[in-house]
C-alpha cells in the first residue's frame, strides 16, 4: 500500500512542529530549554510529547507494538486527526454505516468533507456489499463495531471483506470491544495496511474523566498522526492517571464481566413488558429497545429520577431508547420503575 497516495496532497513534505521535548530525552540536573516556571509544583514541566511509558504500558495490555499506537484527547481527537491527515476540505467524501456514533459526521462538517450515510438493513444488520457499493470513492470509512445505538458486532469476515475491497482507510471504532464476545479486529493489523482500529479508556475501563482515546494502525499511519497532532495533546496528569489505573487491569476485566452480566439480566427483563415493541441484541454496554410510545416513557423515567437515551431521531430509530448498564443498584431501580409505568 502506498499511503502517501492517500495522505492530503499539502501535507506530504511538512515539517513536524519540534518541541524542547522532542529534542532532549532522558534527564538532566537543571531544565533550562522549555520556557517552563522553575519552581516545582509536580505540574511546573511539559509532559512527554509521545507518551513513551503509556504507550510501552498499553502495548503489553493490548499485545500491539508501542509504535502502532497513537493516544488521543478522547477518540474524537483520534478521528478529527484522520480526517486531517486524508481529506482535504472541500474536495474529498468519507462513509459511515447509519445509524451510528454521530461524530463521523460532525467531525466532518467541521473539516468541510462530505459525508455518505449507507443505510443499515432494517433490522440494524450489516448490508457489506452496499457498504462496498455506496462507499466506492471516499478516502475513509468508518465502521463501528460494536455499534452505536444499536449494539451489534459487525462479523470478523464480513469486516476483513471490506478490508480487501475497499480502496481506502477503514476506520473501525471499538470503543465497546471489551464487552463483546467477538475478538477485535486490532489482531489483522499486520494483514491490512489500511486498517485503523479506536479504542478507548472510558467504557469498559471506567476512565470517560480523563478523556484518553486509543487508535491503533500501521507505523507509517501513527508516524503521520505525530506529525500533525498538537506537541502535547495528552497532559500529564492523564498519562499519570491511565499509567496507575492499567496496573489494575484485573479489577477492570472483572468490572466488565459483571456490567456483562447485568447486561444480559436487564435483556432479558425488558422483554417482559408488553410495551416494549423488540430488544435488540447487544455486545456493548446498553441495550436498545423499540418503545411503543417511547417519548412518554423517557418523561416518566426522568421523573423517577432515571436517565436514558432517547435515540428516536436517529435513522431507522424512531420510539427507541438506549439503555445503558448502570450497577446492580441502579440496574433493579430501572426494572423496578418500568414494572410499575401504566398500573
Amino acid at each position: 500500500m502506498n499511503l502517501e497516495s492517500y495522505i492530503r496532497p499539502d501535507l506530504i513534505g511538512m515539517k513536524a512542529y519540534s518541541s524542547a521535548r522532542d529534542e532532549f530525552e532522558g534527564t538532566a540536573a537543571i531544565y533550562l530549554d522549555a520556557n517552563e516556571n522553575p519552581n516545582d509544583n509536580g505540574m511546573n514541566r511539559y509532559p512527554d510529547p509521545l507518551q513513551k511509558s503509556l504507550k510501552k504500558q498499553i502495548s503489553h495490555w493490548k499485545g500491539v507494538p508501542s509504535n502502532n499506537i497513537f493516544l488521543g484527547n478522547g477518540s474524537d481527537e483520534c478521528i478529527d486527526l484522520l480526517f486531517r491527515l486524508f481529506c482535504s476540505a472541500g474536495k474529498d467524501e468519507v462513509a459511515a454505516m447509519s445509524p451510528s456514533y454521530g461524530m463521523y459526521a460532525v467531525s466532518a462538517r467541521i473539516n468541510n468533507i462530505q459525508l455518505r450515510e449507507i443505510l443499515l438493513i432494517e433490522d440494524f444488520t450489516f448490508p457489506s456489499d452496499r457498504i462496498l457499493n455506496e462507499s466506492h470513492g471516499a478516502k475513509l470509512l468508518f465502521l463501528c463495531s460494536p455499534n452505536n445505538p444499536t449494539g451489534f458486532s459487525i462479523p470478523l469476515v464480513e469486516i476483513e471483506k471490506i478490508l480487501k475491497e475497499f480502496n481506502g482507510i477503514v476506520v473501525v471504532d471499538e470503543a465497546y470491544i471489551d464487552f463483546s464476545s467477538q475478538k477485535s479486529v486490532v489482531s489483522l493489523l499486520s494483514e491490512y495496511p489500511n486498517l485503523a482500529v479506536c479504542q478507548t479508556l472510558s467504557k469498559a475501563v471506567g476512565l470517560a474523566g480523563i478523556r484518553l482515546g486509543m487508535l491503533f494502525a500501521s507505523e507509517k499511519i501513527v508516524t503521520w498522526l505525530n506529525k500533525i497532532k498538537p506537541p502535547y495533546n495528552i497532559n500529564q496528569l492523564t498519562q499519570e492517571v491511565a499509567l496507575n489505573y492499567l496496573e489494575k487491569i484485573e479489577l477492570v476485566e472483572k468490572q466488565t464481566k459483571e456490567i456483562i452480566q447485568e447486561r444480559n439480566k436487564v435483556s432479558a427483563s425488558l422483554g417482559q413488558f408488553p410495551f416494549i415493541e423488540k430488544v435488540y441484541p447487544s455486545d456493548a454496554n446498553f441495550i436498545l429497545a423499540r418503545i411503543n410510545e417511547a417519548n412518554d416513557l423517557y418523561d416518566y423515567l426522568l421523573s423517577k429520577g432515571i436517565v436514558v437515551r432517547n435515540r428516536s431521531t436517529q435513522t431507522l430509530c424512531e420510539n427507541t431508547l438506549r439503555f445503558t448498564i448502570g450497577t446492580e443498584e441502579e440496574n433493579n431501580e430501572l426494572i423496578n420503575a418500568l414494572s410499575n409505568y401504566r398500573k
